[in-house]
């Protein structure tokens, strides 16, 4: 298991990049013994919204398995869109790594950085488990328009994920681990 972090169109965060680099080795140690799964290699990417959009525009992309202009479009619309509202997000590759993308904007501590890095680390977690990968492949593909999935995936979707988000809330306590009073 490879862990990378790096920061993707942002200068003058050396000090930021160390405290996530530090942090991130820790909760994958954290996460790993406490979550059910496997850690995959996995790659941290801090960012700003505006890079958070391009990334998972592009990670989207490539999990759907396509280079349609259209689709692209499609992709980067729904990734500003979420991007607005989010803190973090992890996306599974199609090689069997993870992306998690943060935005460092977002988290004026460490506390909030290490709650938020928790709870995206518990969904790689998850990606490892029987049936996670394909799921959200097939959800990709609908959400861009390449391939409709049937009514009772697109509800068997919907109803895991929130158990999975359910789940990565309740694993955010960990975060006391990293920061003591993270989670106050």
């Amino acid at each position: 298991m490879k862990t990378s972090v790096r920061t993707h169109k942002l200068s003058g965060y050396s000090a930021t990049l160390r405290t996530a680099t530090r942090l991130t080795e820790q909760a994958v140690k954290l996460v790993d013994r406490r979550v059910p799964g496997r850690m995959t290699d996995l790659e941290v990417v801090l960012t700003n919204e505006r890079g958070m959009a391009e990334l998972m525009a592009s990670a989207d992309v490539l999990l759907a398995g396509t280079v349609d202009r259209s689709v692209l479009r499609r992709a980067e619309r729904a990734a500003r869109t979420t991007a607005r509202d989010a803190q973090a997000c992890a996306i599974p590759r199609p090689d069997g790594s993870a992306l998690v993308v943060v935005n460092v904007d977002r988290h004026p501590g460490e506390g909030e950085f290490a709650v938020t890095l928790v709870h995206e680390l518990t969904h790689v977690m998850q990606f490892s488990r029987k049936g996670v990968i394909e799921r959200a492949v097939r959800n990709v593909r609908d959400r861009l328009r390449i391939e409709r999935q049937s009514w009772r995936n697109a509800r068997e979707h919907d109803r895991l994920l929130r158990q999975e988000e359910a789940e990565a809330y309740g694993c955010e306590h960990l975060a006391d681990h990293l920061v003591p009073g993270a989670c106050h």
